[in-house]
Parts: C-alpha cells; sequence; structure tokens
C-alpha cells in the first residue's frame, strides 16, 4: 500500500490517508479482503500519530470500505456497486467545484463550459 503524505496539502492528515486507501480500494489496486496494515504499523510506516492512523480507518469503516475484525485487524470490504457508484459521484463533483472557478476566471460561461464538457465526453468514445 503506497500512501503518500504532504504537510503542504490543506488536508487533515487522517484524510489524507483515508482518501488515499479509499482510492486505492475503488481503483481494485486493494481486492477485497485483503488485511490492511495494522494502526500502528501504518503510523510508524508514515512517521504520524496512532490516533491519526486510528481516524483514518474509523472514517474507512463508517464509509463502508473497510471492516475491521477484533484481535486481527482491518480488511478491504466487498465492494457495494452503489457505495463505488457514490464514491465516484462523489469525486466527480469534487473536481467540478475545482473546474467552476477556473471557467470563471477566464469568462467562459456555462454554455461554453458544458459545450467543452461534451466534446471531450465524444472524443473519449
Amino acid at each position: 500500500m503506497n500512501i503518500i503524505i504532504s504537510n503542504a496539502n490543506n488536508k487533515p492528515i487522517y484524510e489524507q490517508i483515508f482518501t488515499q486507501i479509499r482510492d486505492q480500494i475503488l481503483s481494485g489496486d486493494l481486492p477485497p479482503g485483503q488485511a490492511l496494515p495494522s494502526i500502528r504499523a501504518l503510523a510508524k510506516d508514515l512517521r504520524v500519530s496512532v490516533i491519526t492512523t486510528k481516524r483514518a480507518y474509523e472514517e474507512l469503516e463508517k464509509a463502508g470500505y473497510v471492516y475491521t475484525v477484533p484481535a486481527k485487524g482491518s480488511y478491504v470490504a466487498e465492494k457495494n456497486t452503489q457505495l463505488v457508484r457514490e464514491a465516484y459521484l462523489t469525486r466527480i463533483e469534487e473536481h467540478l467545484q475545482q473546474i467552476l472557478p477556473l471557467a470563471d476566471s477566464c469568462g467562459l460561461g456555462e454554455e461554453e463550459l458544458v459545450e467543452m464538457l461534451r466534446l471531450l465526453y465524444h472524443d473519449k468514445r
């Protein structure tokens, strides 16, 4: 499992861990049933607090990406197709939120933005 923590990132460290593990689960890099590193081992590897990694794991469990077996560890949960779809929709929405200020800064209107998206969509097909 590859996780890179950035102090320059404005997101809290637990959220960076959560996002990177979630993305690896969604992409299939971490398959269902795979054991995650222990909270302590991950904290040591990343040189962060155990509390930070514990919070990231708790958030992953709340979101349904992992499950924990007491005294055994945390494992990647089976993919729920609706959960996966919602996660992708959330990521798309986040990217679109970043696009809007860029469009505004260069005077790109809604119709031009939609047309640009439409062209990109059809070029990929």
